[in-house]
């Protein structure tokens, strides 16, 4: 089906490819569906619902129809259009969503059950009886659902994302927008010019007009090579804008590597750009629209501008025969530009009662097509004149049902597109998106002309926006000619009529929810599933919602249209997310302890993104359990030392950081003297606790504040907002310091004896006193040293420059073990905690106040502090509450298991009776028995009082008593002597 000669292909580079094992040969400058097509291949894909065979549609991203796997094994990508996918030597495609082939699909048996299948059947169907849904109907749906799979392997592809920003975004690269970048561009802005396509030209490159006496593509060729010239302009191909977003930026996916054979080395297959600018244009064209008869879903049944398409710019007729059918003035061009590139016209069939237009081919007005013959290919139609029924012989049915303005970036703040009965379609509401303005087609301007000269304007008033002198530019004569166009929405037969081509939905499934009364265009959309496809509706939405006024006896305007939201066209979680594959997706970070602690045997655990050591095994020891105590009462009885780097660290300074500190924490910064630490408790708006720390004082106006390991992001993330959003007006500036500093805790009785002996400037209690803090000199090295214990033992910790942390991990190490001592880890760290009753993340774990956590009197109320305000709700105070409580088992041998529920001593342990649950839970060597934290309701008053423990996940029962949190050395005197 390749024509003879003509399209913009390189016809002297032969490519080979294989569809569905079936090898076929193509050009340089074709896409998949333009080389199958010249194979003489119409049948490329099968429906989501009824499995109906289907071909090629459009020809661009619109395409719901022609969906393949492209590439083998760990590289295929599913659901790649054809219409975009640029042919390559050795390309391998394979059709989707149908088995065991794509001619002989067993699920076409759907198609049969149709009128079983027919819109609301899943609301309605799957109802009852309640007990199918998880045997019978989830497990069929979930099997015959989606169309391409991924494979099921790690995708070894690179992707990438990055920034641009530039002075003025053109956003496609059709006549309008190439007259916009140039003027832009010659006007001195920086320019970036992005079009999804592989060339730039848009409608220029299917068209047979001319612009300034040439054809229309050499004029886009040499626009092109002028801005390529130009330093100030970024030209972008195989990029599709996606969305808008505040503030003037834009999401953006570039195909990089789609069209590469070999994808190894470091081209990425695709990238994501968030692009900021101060104005943008947006040029994208207009989206053609089908028109609903009976069997216009067959293999052959195309698009008017796209058999156009394939025609001029890629030289393939799309049938040895071809009729036209619409109603207006395209009819006759596309009838017209086809017998001029040698293609055998049947008839040219326009619906309107007109004057046939004269040329080498039938005209009939005043007719309609109501039938199609042909079920794996077209091969006539039934058209219905005045004079009765004809057959007329066709593989392609080209079908011009007029265009719609591409609204959809104009929409994505939340604007609804205007309808302009001039053009029987929606055009972009003004201002919709600050900054941007519609030009072209899609503006609702569909000659050459006026693309040219709304592109030259827009431009200028974007110059002028920015205070720069436009060019006076002449526009190159080109066509002026309006094509006349009546709107025609669906023709009544004897058959189904489709509007999704992609989920099967019909003009009948339409009024079948209209007449279930869901009228609204977004119920509609939902009970249909219209427009829910990969495409989003870009073919159907304007003629369902059409069909949808028509039948509630509404006008299109009142009607309106289903809500328009990013992405313009799918993109892949990979580009979204570029970077984030293997430990770009969950990064190790390692201390500088790492690798003397692996030396050590250590099984290291992942803490927030960190990895920390969780036990210290000595030889004899045989489980976890036997090492964990002895690192216990090695802490309470010698001397131990742990790692605490992963603590986040922020360093806060300028003149008003005690009154900022003030603010973010619910207790006072701003009285603690210069040389103390304090401990602080943050608070979310909504009064919930958020995190937990100690800060200490520097300096007048230098702090360095501590957070938990897992909340340093969030933490420095919330300081942030709260600076620039909530207390612009304070003078202060912080940075995060975690990765800076080392620090260490050293705990126990003898932890002074250990610092004393590699401090330069020994230390005594009267000048280190508890939650002192200051500068220090390690072995000639300036550190930190704050007296802080989260164990309950007499303890420091000591924060020296990263670069120094391995040698000082080992230097303590080795003489702590001098001491009697050692390291111990996280599971000990655990265990000291429970038995002082601090809490981690296991407790404050987003759902509890300070109130819960016994800490209510730290909410300042002499100072306002965020959270402090919700504090004060009726909700979150009282005995109604679960409160922070320890427990402690009757049974003092029986180790509770965390997250189990708590219940009063003989209530049914069912949901209704729920009391409280247990958070922390731990065997403690001190005091020799099991110990738990956990929330109980009113459970501060009910200390002493006997509840039931019970985990229906594991089958533990227990009795357990009510406590203070405080088990061990509950006056503080270890820690504070």
């Amino acid at each position: 089906m390749r024509l003879p000669d003509g399209g913009l292909i390189d016809r002297d580079t032969s490519l080979r490819f294989t569809f569905d094992g079936t090898y076929y040969r193509g050009h340089a400058g074709d896409t998949l569906a333009s080389a199958l097509l010249a194979n003489g291949v119409r049948l490329m894909g099968r429906s989501f619902k009824y499995h109906r065979p289907r071909g090629v549609l459009t020809a661009d991203s619109a395409e719901p129809n022609a969906l393949m796997k492209i590439g083998t094994g760990d590289h295929a990508v599913p659901n790649v259009r054809a219409t975009v996918q640029e042919l390559y030597e050795g390309l391998t495609a394979e059709s989707q969503n149908r088995w065991p082939s794509l001619a002989w699909d067993a699920m076409e048996v759907n198609d049969l059950a149709s009128p079983f299948l027919s819109a609301g059947f899943y609301y309605k169907t799957f109802m009852w009886p309640k007990s199918f849904w998880e045997k019978v109907y989830e497990p069929i749906i979930r099997r015959a659902a989606g169309l391409g799979a991924i494979p099921g392997t790690p995708d070894p592809d690179r992707y990438e994302k990055g920034f641009l920003h530039c002075d003025v975004l053109v956003i496609g690269g059709g006549p309008a927008g190439l007259m916009a970048a140039l003027v832009a561009a010659k006007g001195g802005a920086d320019v970036i010019l992005a079009d999804e396509d592989t060339r730039f030209g848009g409608r220029l490159l299917s068209e047979a007009g001319t612009v300034g006496g040439d054809a229309g593509h050499l004029w886009a060729d040499g626009v092109v090579a002028e801005l390529s010239s130009m330093p100030n302009v970024r030209l972008m191909p195989r990029t599709t804008v996606t969305g808008a977003y505040d503030g003037g930026t834009y999401g953006a996916l570039e195909r990089v590597g789609h069209h590469v054979a070999d994808r190894s080395g470091d081209l990425p297959l695709e990238a994501f750009w968030r692009i900021s600018t101060k104005r943008a244009i947006l040029s994208a064209g207009a989206l053609e629209r089908p028109i609903a008869f009976p069997g216009n879903d067959r293999p052959g049944v195309m698009l008017a501008g796209a058999v156009r398409s394939f025609v001029h710019r890629w030289g393939v007729s799309p049938g040895k025969t071809v009729a036209v059918f619409g109603t207006g003035d395209e009819v006759a061009q596309t009838a017209a530009a086809l017998v001029a590139r040698g293609v055998t016209v049947s008839a040219a069939i326009d619906a309107r009662d007109v004057v046939p237009t004269p040329g080498d081919f039938r005209s009939i007005s005043g007719a309609k097509v109501v039938d199609v013959k042909g079920r794996r290919g077209l091969r006539a139609v039934t058209v219905q004149t005045a004079r009765g029924p004809a057959t007329i012989e066709a593989e392609c049915l080209a079908v011009a049902g007029g265009w719609n303005p591409a609204v959809h970036l104009t929409c994505h703040l939340g604007a609804r597109p205007v309808w302009d009965e001039t053009i029987h379609s929606f055009v972009p509401k003004a201002g919709a998106v600050p900054g941007l303005e519609a030009v072209g087609a899609a503006s609702g301007r569909f000659t050459t002309a006026a693309a040219l000269s709304s592109g030259r304007d827009a431009a200028a008033r974007a110059l002028e926006d920015l205070g720069r002198k436009a060019p006076g530019l002449p526009l190159p004569e080109s066509d002026e000619t309006a094509l006349a166009h009546t709107p025609i929405w669906a023709v009544a037969g004897k058959g189904r009529a489709w509007l999704d081509f992609q989920n099967d939905v019909t003009v009948k499934d339409v009024r079948q929810a209209a007449a279930e009364n869901m009228t609204s265009v977004e119920h509609m959309k939902r009970y249909t599933t219209q427009g829910m496809a990969t495409d989003q509706g870009k073919n159907s939405n304007v003629a369902a919602l059409a069909i949808l006024a028509d039948v509630t006896g509404r006008g299109i305007p009142e009607t309106g249209t289903t809500t328009f939201r990013p992405p313009y066209v799918p993109v892949s979680l990979a580009a979204l997310g570029a970077g984030a594959q293997g430990k770009g997706f969950q990064p190790e970070r390692l201390t500088t302890s790492h690798d003397a602690t692996v030396a050590k045997g250590a099984p290291m655990i992942e803490a927030g993104l960190w990895y920390r050591p969780s036990y210290f095994p000595q030889a004899g020891e045989t489980t976890w359990r036997e090492a964990c105590d002895r690192e216990v009462r090695m802490v309470r009885q010698s001397v131990g030392v742990c790692d605490v780097s992963t603590l986040g660290k922020i360093d806060v300074q300028g003149p008003d950081a005690a009154a900022f500190l003030d603010f973010v924490y619910c207790n006072t910064f701003s009285t603690l003297k210069v040389g103390r630490t304090r401990y602080g408790l943050m608070l979310r708006e909504d009064g919930h606790v958020m995190d937990d720390g100690t800060t200490a004082r520097l300096g007048e106006t230098h702090f360095m504040m501590t957070t938990t390991t897992a909340a340093a992001g969030q933490v420095m993330a919330h300081l942030e907002f709260v600076q620039q959003c909530l207390r612009p007006d304070m003078k202060v500036r912080f940075v995060s310091v975690t990765d800076h500093w080392a620090q260490f805790a050293v705990a126990g009785p003898k932890a002074r004896v250990l610092l004393n002996s590699l401090l330069d400037t020994p230390i005594e209690d009267a000048g280190w006193p508890f939650m002192a803090c200051g500068p220090v000199s390690v072995l000639g090295t300036q550190g930190r040293l704050y007296r802080i214990s989260f164990s309950g033992e007499h303890a420091y910790e000591i924060a020296v420059p990263a670069r120094y942390g391995a040698a000082l991990f080992r230097d303590l190490l080795a003489r702590a073990e001098g001491l009697g001592g050692g390291a111990y880890g996280m599971e000990a760290l655990n265990v000291l905690r429970i038995e002082k009753g601090f809490i981690t993340h296991a407790e404050i774990h987003g759902r509890v106040t300070a109130d819960d956590i016994g800490m209510g009197r730290m909410v300042s109320q002499k100072k306002d502090c965020i959270g402090r305000a919700a504090t004060t709700r009726e909700y979150l105070n009282g005995p109604h509450r679960e409160q922070l409580v320890g427990l402690q088992p009757v049974d003092p041998s029986v180790v509770l298991a965390a997250g189990g529920h708590l219940f009063e001593k003989d209530a049914a342990p069912v949901r209704v009776n729920d009391q409280g649950y247990v958070t922390s839970t731990c065997w403690s060597p001190t005091m020799e028995r099991g110990l738990s934290q956990g929330f109980l309701k009113n459970g501060r008053a009910r200390h002493g009082e006997v509840v039931s423990f019970v985990d229906h996940l594991r089958g533990q029962r227990a009795d357990v008593t009510v406590a203070d949190p405080v088990a061990f050395d509950p006056e503080g005197g270890r820690a504070r002597g």
